[in-house]
């Protein structure tokens, strides 16, 4: 299988891209590449690696970076995973840049009120940082946990994303 890999320097850190026919497959920060190259690999098998963004992807990065925070809404993605997993992932893509939900609201609007740590799980597993939101769940008691490129980037694109709209929205209800 081939894949396109470009390489974008963000402010939180370089950020490794895959795509593949114009949709993004992954989106992982630099240090975490050797994880995210293992599980692209477990699912299409041996890879041929490109070195170009043939979907455009780096520009979108840019203009989100540069405070466009719609850029990233209407990239095409192939990000793989169950059904549940992509259920979990098209909601984290419905919320709003600036806001927070928490685990069990993600799970209740998704349709399935006990599934909470399943979410957690799904979200945990998503292969396209930033622009599958993943950064914008946090927990319940409204702590910032769990974010696989570490609470400190969280922390900076809550931060961003807050800046950008001007406001400060918390759903955990």
């Amino acid at each position: 299988m081939t894949l396109d890999l470009a390489e974008f320097p963000s402010p939180i850190g370089k950020i490794m891209l895959t795509t593949r026919d114009g949709a993004l497959c992954s989106m992982e920060f630099r240090e975490r590449w050797p994880h995210r190259h293992a599980v692209l690999t477990q699912r299409f098998g041996a890879l041929e690696l490109r070195p170009r963004d043939s979907a455009g992807v780096c520009g979108r990065l840019a203009a989100y970076f540069a405070g466009d925070l719609h850029a990233l809404d209407a990239i095409p993605l192939d990000a793989g995973g169950t059904p549940f997993q992509r259920r979990v992932w098209d909601a984290l893509r419905e919320i709003p840049p600036g806001e927070t939900i928490s685990y069990l609201t993600l799970a209740r609007r998704i349709g399935d009120p006990t599934a909470a740590r399943a979410v957690g799980a799904a979200n945990g597993a998503n292969p396209i940082a930033i622009v599958v939101p993943c950064h914008r769940v946090i927990a319940s008691d409204g702590k910032l946990a769990g974010y696989a490129g570490g609470v400190h980037r969280k922390r900076w694109l809550l931060a961003h994303e807050r800046a950008g709209t001007g406001e400060q929205r918390n759903l955990l209800v």
